[in-house]
């Protein structure tokens, strides 16, 4: 029988990407367990102002039964946590915050699980430098599409393959809203029916503008050309209220509207996303609905395409799980 060894996990932030990576834990563990040597446990659950600890197999308490909040540093050296978890929200204001905690992390030797982006685009060499020193590992696989396995690929399974492009739809919202357009709604009509369905936020701009798109190709090109996320520029082309006419255009011709993000490593440090007409054969077209899919250009080995995985606070939540299992399972053998 397999020996089983125990991950104590802290976790920051406790929306609907913790709270579903704590639920599936509960549910899973004992599974995982069994595949995957490691016995994942959250020991501290960490928000804005409170924070819970955590007996093997207890429930989240209200917020009401919640303690006052402790230092990163203390709450790391008391539980002894291998992993660090990262699940608050990636925005500008939270950028420096999300930094500071994860280098705290990383400069004790604790591994860094992220699905937080704001801070690896601006901290992604401190990030890299620190780990290092320490001899920890950082994951960002919620970062990079959710349970799209598109980050594992860039970092690893591409190696030795002369990958030279990176093209993508990596924003279920985009796709969701395009093949809308095409059948008809206005801008206003698919909009609402992708937030109807959870596949759009409240507030849909970044997944519209691109910027979220090219966010995602700038942590991919970092992984596969070691790319500093900070110094790439991005050249965006948004969904607007011009695009339902040219959905509709394309589909008059068989084809597909797509807003697909690119990156060349003949063209260093810039991020394209265009509006595009897709055909029949490309892998970017054949996508349905908010369906993701990145391709690698490899000239040698021919390309490597990725597609798939379910963008959602569940989907974030499993890239975080996978990424934690990831970096403190036993690896001997064909493991």
């Amino acid at each position: 029988m397999r020996e089983v060894s125990r991950a104590d996990v802290v976790l920051s932030g406790y929306g609907p990407v913790g709270q579903a990576f704590v639920e599936h834990l509960a549910r899973q563990g004992d599974g995982l367990a069994r595949r995957h040597g490691v016995r994942v446990n959250v020991a501290v659950v960490r928000a804005s102002s409170a924070q819970c600890r955590l007996r093997e197999g207890e429930p989240v308490p209200s917020r009401s039964a919640w303690s006052p909040l402790a230092s990163l540093e203390d709450t790391l050296d008391r539980t002894a946590a291998r992993v660090f978890v990262q699940a608050i929200p990636s925005s500008p204001q939270l950028r420096r915050h999300a930094a500071e905690e994860a280098l705290v992390a990383l400069r004790r030797g604790v591994h860094v699980v992220t699905a937080t982006k704001s801070h690896l685009l601006s901290h992604w060499r401190d990030l890299d430098e620190a780990a290092r020193a320490a001899g920890s590992m950082i994951r960002i696989s919620g970062a990079t599409g959710a349970a799209l396995p598109a980050g594992d690929l860039a970092r690893t399974s591409l190696r030795g393959l002369g990958c030279t492009t990176i093209r993508a739809c990596p924003n279920g919202t985009a796709t969701f809203v395009l093949d809308r357009l095409a059948e008809g709604d206005s801008l206003g009509e698919a909009v609402r029916e992708a937030q109807r369905r959870g596949t759009a936020e409240a507030d849909p701009s970044s997944d519209l503008s691109g910027e979220d798109a090219a966010t995602k190709v700038r942590l991919l090109a970092a992984l596969a050309w070691e790319w500093d996320p900070a110094s790439v520029r991005v050249q965006a082309e948004p969904v607007d209220e011009n695009t339902p006419r040219a959905a509709l255009d394309a589909v008059s011709r068989a084809r597909r509207l797509r807003a697909v993000a690119s990156a060349s490593a003949d063209e260093p440090h810039l991020v394209r996303v265009r509006l595009e007409e897709t055909e029949p054969g490309d892998p970017l077209h054949a996508l349905v609905g908010p369906e993701k899919a990145v391709v690698f250009g490899c000239p040698d080995a021919g390309d490597v395409i990725v597609s798939g995985g379910r963008s959602s606070p569940l989907g974030a939540a499993l890239a975080l799980v996978k990424d934690t299992v990831e970096v403190t399972a036993p690896r001997t053998g064909f493991l």
